[in-house]
């Protein structure tokens, strides 16, 4: 979070007048109705909103492309040239494969702009790597390192980069222009406000060709009869409750506020239903008097606005806790293999059933998901809501039942879901549908509660290693696990999630409230 704090959102979230159904909307899954027509989705449409391709993975994926054909070329001109290298030869590819991804990116030739256009592509690639030749050869002739070959083999190499990178490039303008036309590359935005000002910004979004922006619509919190059907031609598709029930079913990137910054109050109450969603938001400066540094500003295009929240995963974060979710859990599936067949048949043999218990619970962006475990409850005795917690004793929990869940071991089919993508290894536990705290669900209990889904669920958590596992019989334990699971959000890396699973087996030895 940037600009607001989050308890100025949750003060404003206890004193805006919010519609009677915000918790319903709040809390529909992907798919659902209950929206207006110009929002409604078939109920049996359970597939989720397709995702953006981030052009930051996509240009930082083709500079690692060539940097390695272009590393891999040198070494292939050589070896024609004079045959046989040795540790100099490398190092030498690798300083000229460097060399010409940084003379590329200093000519701008990784954007997707440049991508996508013939004539960008060419002129930049040819200067690019003709410019790239020439300090190499510059630095050849300068440091003395040049033999005899050296200039056959420099021009073997340019030949052969020309070639590489040229077939590289076309394939790639291919697929830029085939996803440009799907879309795929557009941010889509909704606007928060009408009036004068959110058409005047929609015509500068518009006018801005290289913002990859499109309007889905405008959502505005005032009445109809202060607040046109349609601004700029884009439609009003409901209020600011309407936006976040729309979220939960369609792909939206980008929310941009219009409002004026002086109307602080107006937009508090607003963000303090929106803050909830795993959607960037930010606040137009295009016509506030108020002039900043221009590096106080990010840009839509050429349109100035202001950073309130940020999507907390992201671009090259997301890859990287996707890449080590799945290769942590599938070492984990392997090397467990052995204790997860003998829980199934320790669990299949004791008791009446089946070995393993699904569980629909909320994921990313209040998904409906399905959570395996091992089943703990006798099989006519199971909750498969959690509409009544489990406490010490309980008669519904099986001998091996208690063993299990006290050492949290029935969770460990859980891997599995990692590895379909619904779950990560560390990140906020999934909570059953119908889960309370003291008699009351948990949205109801903590204001908030619903941002804990801004990422996807996890095996366990920053809450999880600090005490807040198993029962929530109070109020208090479920708002203190909402605390963590929002500091884990907001202080995300890598490194956090590695400190997470190295003390979670030392944390599952509290088992005071595991029951």
């Amino acid at each position: 979070m940037s600009a607001f704090d989050v308890r100025d959102l949750l003060k404003a979230a206890g004193t805006a007048d919010a519609p009677s159904d915000l918790h319903e909307q709040v809390l529909a899954p992907a798919g659902a109705t209950g929206l207006g027509p110009a929002l409604a989705m078939p109920a049996h449409d359970t597939m989720r909103p397709r995702a953006s391709l981030s052009p930051v993975v996509l240009t930082g994926c083709v500079r690692i492309f060539e940097c390695i054909l272009i590393g891999t070329l040198a070494i292939l001109a050589h070896q024609i040239e004079a045959g046989g290298f040795g540790a100099i030869h490398v190092a030498i590819a690798v300083a000229i494969a460097c060399l010409a991804v940084s003379v590329l990116q200093a000519g701008r030739a990784y954007r997707i702009d440049t991508f996508g256009s013939l004539r960008k592509t060419v002129i930049k690639l040819l200067a690019g790597w003709f410019l790239t030749i020439i300090l190499v050869a510059g630095a050849l002739a300068l440091t003395h390192i040049a033999a005899s070959g050296a200039w056959l083999w420099l021009a073997n190499l340019y030949v052969l980069g020309l070639i590489a990178l040229a077939i590289n490039r076309a394939a790639l303008l291919l697929f830029v222009r085939a996803k440009t036309r799907q879309g795929a590359f557009d941010r889509k935005t909704a606007i928060v406000g009408g009036g004068p000002a959110a058409e005047e910004l929609i015509n500068a979004l518009e006018s801005s060709n290289d913002g990859g922006i499109q309007i889905i619509g405008v959502f505005d919190d005032r009445s109809d009869d202060r607040s046109a059907d349609s601004v700029a031609g884009y439609p009003k598709l409901g209020n600011v409750t309407d936006l976040v029930a729309y979220a939960r079913n369609e792909r939206i990137d980008l929310i941009v506020f219009t409002l004026p910054i002086s109307a602080e109050g107006r937009i508090l109450q607003m963000l303090a239903k929106l803050w909830v969603l795993p959607i960037d938001i930010r606040l137009s400066a295009h016509t506030t008097k108020l002039r900043l540094r221009p590096r106080a500003y990010s840009y839509l295009g050429k349109v100035p606005v202001l950073d309130v929240f940020d999507k907390p995963l992201a671009d090259w974060d997301m890859i990287v806790k996707g890449l080590f979710d799945r290769a942590v859990a599938l070492l984990a599936v392997i090397c467990l293999s052995p204790v997860l067949l003998g829980l199934a048949l320790a669990v299949k043999l004791t008791s009446r059933g089946p070995a393993l218990f699904r569980q629909k619970r909320y994921g990313f962006n209040n998904e409906l998901i399905e959570v395996y475990k091992f089943r703990s409850m006798y099989v006519d005795q199971g909750d498969a809501k959690a509409a009544k917690l489990v406490t010490k004793d309980d008669p519904r929990v099986t001998p091996i039942g208690r063993i299990i869940r006290k050492t949290s071991l029935d969770e460990l089919p859980q891997l599995f879901n990692v590895l379909k993508g619904d779950l990560s290894l560390v990140g906020p536990r999934p909570h059953a549908l119908e889960a309370k705290a003291a008699n009351t669900l948990y949205d109801q209990v903590v204001d908030g509660y619903f941002a804990r889904h801004k990422v996807k669920p996890g095996i366990t958590g920053w809450a999880q290693i600090h005490g807040w596992r198993g029962e929530t019989d109070t109020s208090e334990k479920i708002q203190r696990r909402v605390e963590h699971d929002l500091y884990y959000i907001e202080n995300w890396s890598i490194l956090l999630d590695i400190q997470i699973l190295v003390k979670t087996p030392f944390a599952l030895l509290d088992t005071k409230n595991a029951y």
